[in-house]
């Protein structure tokens, strides 16, 4: 036992021991604050041959990217409340789907890399795990529900806290970035005279282009994803509802170390046209059609974005059924041939393969968007959507897309969703998606 009369007794952890690693070169430690994969998905990346992120490794080309942004933009800094530019930032998770309508996380990114994080009740053992994150505090929220009247109040003092950071990391500097902020800290922020700029816009173009990292834990989460699907698939069939096939794919998710799913769209015989409908207590008819859209948050809190459509039943599809699936199926194939770097959005939405005229009235919202820890930028229109919601710009390798097709007649009986997602390459693109296509509605 040592002399020291100020060392810990039998201790935890033992300084002098390497800790044992997971793939991901995390701690292989059952009681750790970080989430992440479970040993069930870790086996089955195993098993295929799939290389796990290195986690630190990912973490640094995130905040180095983030600041490459501030830098060109000649920002002093980025203040985030948006849930997943916080994660992006500092791969930290705590309560997002709640912090989504109540914001009490914060996040400031100065251009010479400190972080600084607000948490909830300042609880620092949130994010020990990551030594980027500098400091830890409290005092982010200034929503009606926490604040009430003395929201102005609680907004004024949290400016005040980052007009004193901006005075140590930028001295005299107050051009900030801020994305989602509340109308009361916006406020507070500009009567201080901070010189408040486009913090979403910096951390979408940010969030664009993936690191190496990013896209070993992406074809992680997809091959989980698509595992998840094969257990849904296996549960569907007649005499069943929507949700409890729906319920199959959370399931498998949160098993593998998933998260959350963003929506509810899975619907089934004449709820899938229009489409957007979400699943409910239908109870799934022979001969059917089930189709969905997964945006589910998988490991790493990766989005993985596909679409399937399925016949469901004893029998076999009718040749309308199969010639939409067709039309589908070309849509998404034919665009993502189109798919190369240099290539600009306005010729994304003008070549490639155009929806016959009876399926353009319930056309898609997008042809293609970005996909990252969601639904990102950029969100690329069809040709007659161009005028009034369309934006240009260019891909350059290491976006990620999804290619999308729903096509249904107006009035039609039943519709056909098709998703798949890709990789901007040098070169080209890449699908990263396997999982297959019905085969009965293939034909």
């Amino acid at each position: 036992m040592s002399d020291n009369p100020l060392s810990i007794p039998n201790p935890k952890v033992d300084p002098s021991k390497t800790p044992r690693m997971r793939p991901d070169n995390t701690p292989d430690f059952n009681d750790r604050i970080e989430i992440g994969p479970t040993q069930l998905a870790y086996d089955e990346w195993e098993k295929v041959g799939l290389q796990c992120p290195d986690l630190p490794l990912m973490r640094q080309y995130r905040l180095d990217r983030i600041v490459k942004g501030l830098v060109e933009r000649n920002l002093d800094g980025v203040l985030l409340f948006d849930p997943l530019s916080i994660r992006y930032a500092t791969d930290t998770t705590h309560m997002q789907l709640w912090n989504g309508h109540n914001p009490f996380r914060a996040c400031l990114v100065t251009t010479d890399g400190n972080m600084v994080l607000w948490e909830y009740g300042g609880l620092k053992y949130m994010s020990e795990y990551n030594p980027l994150v500098s400091e830890v505090r409290s005092g982010a929220s200034f929503f009606y529900f926490a604040t009430a009247q003395r929201t102005e109040e609680k907004a004024e003092a949290f400016a005040g806290q980052i007009l004193e950071l901006l005075k140590q990391r930028a001295g005299s500097g107050r051009r900030l970035a801020v994305d989602k902020i509340q109308i009361a800290g916006l406020r507070a922020l500009e009567a201080l005279s901070i010189e408040v700029e486009d913090g979403e816009e910096l951390m979408e173009r940010t969030r664009a282009i993936k690191g190496p990292d990013e896209i070993l834990a992406m074809r992680c989460a997809i091959h989980a994803c698509e595992a998840s699907i094969v257990e849904m698939r296996e549960f569907a069939h007649p005499g069943v509802t929507e949700n409890d096939v729906w319920a199959e794919l959370h399931k498998a998710n949160i098993r593998r170390g998933g998260e959350w799913i963003e929506t509810r769209i899975l619907s089934s015989g004449p709820r899938t046209n229009p489409w957007f409908l979400e699943c409910g207590p239908r109870i799934i008819g022979n001969n059917e059609i089930l189709a969905f859209d997964t945006d589910l948050i998988g490991c790493y809190g990766m989005c993985t974005d596909i679409s399937r459509s399925w016949f469901i039943g004893d029998g076999a599809p009718t040749q309308r059924q199969k010639d939409m699936h067709q039309i589908a199926f070309d849509h998404i194939t034919t665009n993502a041939a189109v798919v190369t770097p240099g290539i600009t959005f306005r010729e994304l939405s003008d070549r490639g393969h155009q929806l016959p005229d009876a399926y353009i009235a319930q056309r898609y919202g997008a042809r293609f968007h970005g996909v990252g820890l969601c639904d990102e930028w950029p969100s690329i229109k069809y040709r007659e959507d161009w005028e009034e919601h369309g934006y240009d710009g260019v891909l350059e390798p290491g976006m990620m897309l999804c290619v999308e097709a729903y096509i249904g007649e107006v009035g039609g009986p039943d519709g056909i969703k098709l998703e798949d997602q890709l990789l901007v390459t040098e070169d080209g693109y890449e699908n990263m998606v396997s999982c297959p296509f019905d085969p009965l509605l293939m034909g």
